[in-house]
């Protein structure tokens, strides 16, 4: 009963805001965690939506831009409801944007469904996210996306039987049951199955369970940052490089946020991702450059991408809608955009208003002196295989 209140306040809130949007500023309101274990996902998705803006100016058709940013702390939906709704009740945000992780999307989806806000989701990768409201759009990627790619590689170079090591959350259970599926469709055995908890893993069993069964290779899903890094520590320390057992991962693993941290125990690993620093463009040079330019310490990846694109999408779509951000208006408008990322070209699907886009197969390789995930194949226009019937 609490929460119907609170979700009538929102509507009634929003209701009285928007038929005077064009003298108003365009209030965007962030929910991202800015601290605890993901707080990496919440800088550098800020990092690129503000370097967007700093590019591009912050008036759009004459309404001036206003960021305003919640931090939700990472793994915990109630505090990613609570702060959503002070953004749309007490900050009257126009659209609501964002979202590190999947538990985050999940909790806010309602209130923007229930206060028809936009919601623009710039990581969150389980595939149902954009089947929670219709008002959200995403511009980062879904799991099965980047997945099936590097299971239809692992068929086509020798490899048979795989063990998959995955987070127990959304994206993990999406991540497994895409490889599972592509994978043995095209005749892999699957001779193990793991799943690690989401917060502070020990690898160190399941490291044992991999190496005692002796597949060809691992697959692995962990959410991107140091829990990759324990990965692949221990995958070297317990030798299961040498006994022959390649690692093969969604790009998460090879993340440029902890590539440095990795060292030399990252080269050679495959994966499949949407994007790299390396890829070879003149929007990713151009991209990149600014990016350093503007973060001296940080190095530019696929969150960062997310935020700039979810940026790119607000401006373009409220530009069409000649200043009008209201939550229907902005989503028929996003529906079958298309663009030139610095990942390269990318569509809001029309019917599933996810994004479809390449997938590359790359490979860590020195690159100067820094470590880089080099692009060698990609699967064009690829839509995320979870929504296809």
């Amino acid at each position: 009963m609490r929460i119907n209140k609170t979700l009538t306040a929102v509507a009634l809130a929003l209701g009285a805001s928007t038929s005077a949007y064009a003298a108003d500023a365009l209030k965007i309101g962030m929910v991202l965690p800015m601290s605890g274990p993901f707080a990496a996902y919440g800088e550098q998705i800020l990092n690129g939506a503000r370097l967007y803006i700093a590019e591009h100016g912050d008036t759009v058709d004459g309404r001036k831009v206003e960021l305003i940013v919640k931090d939700d702390t990472g793994v915990a939906p109630e505090v990613s409801k609570r702060v959503a709704q002070e953004l749309v009740v007490k900050d009257k945000v126009n659209i609501l944007a964002g979202f590190g992780l999947t538990p985050s999307a999940f909790a806010v989806a309602p209130l923007a469904t229930q206060a028809k806000v936009p919601m623009v989701v710039m990581n969150a990768a389980t595939s149902s996210v954009t089947e929670k409201s219709p008002y959200i759009v995403r511009t980062s990627m879904a799991l099965p996306q980047i997945t099936a790619p590097v299971a239809t590689w692992a068929l086509k170079n020798g490899i048979k039987n795989v063990y998959t090591v995955v987070a127990d959350y959304g994206p993990g259970h999406d991540a497994e049951k895409q490889f599972v599926k592509t994978f043995t469709e095209g005749g892999g055995k699957i001779v193990g199955e793991v799943r690690t908890p989401v917060k502070s893993p020990d690898f160190a069993p399941f490291l044992q369970k991999v190496k005692d069964t002796k597949p060809d290779a691992v697959f692995l899903f962990v959410p991107a940052g140091e829990q990759g890094v324990a990965f692949l520590k221990g995958y070297k320390e317990r030798g299961l490089d040498k006994d022959g057992i390649k690692l093969i991962s969604t790009g998460d693993l090879t993340d440029e946020d902890v590539l440095d941290a990795m060292g030399d125990a990252a080269l050679g690993v495959v994966t499949s991702f949407h994007y790299s620093e390396n890829h070879k463009s003149a929007v990713n040079k151009a991209y990149t450059d600014a990016y350093y330019k503007a973060y001296p310490n940080k190095r530019p990846n696929f969150m960062s991408v997310a935020g700039y694109d979810g940026m790119h999408l607000i401006y373009d779509v409220v530009k069409k809608n000649g200043g009008d951000s209201s939550g229907e208006k902005f989503i028929a408008t996003a529906k079958g955009m298309s663009w030139e990322s610095p990942r390269g070209p990318i569509t809001i699907d029309p019917q599933t208003r996810d994004i479809n886009q390449n997938i590359y197969i790359r490979k860590v390789e020195k690159v100067g002196d820094k470590n880089q995930n080099v692009e060698f194949d990609h699967i064009a226009d690829f839509k995320d295989p979870g929504k296809q019937k």
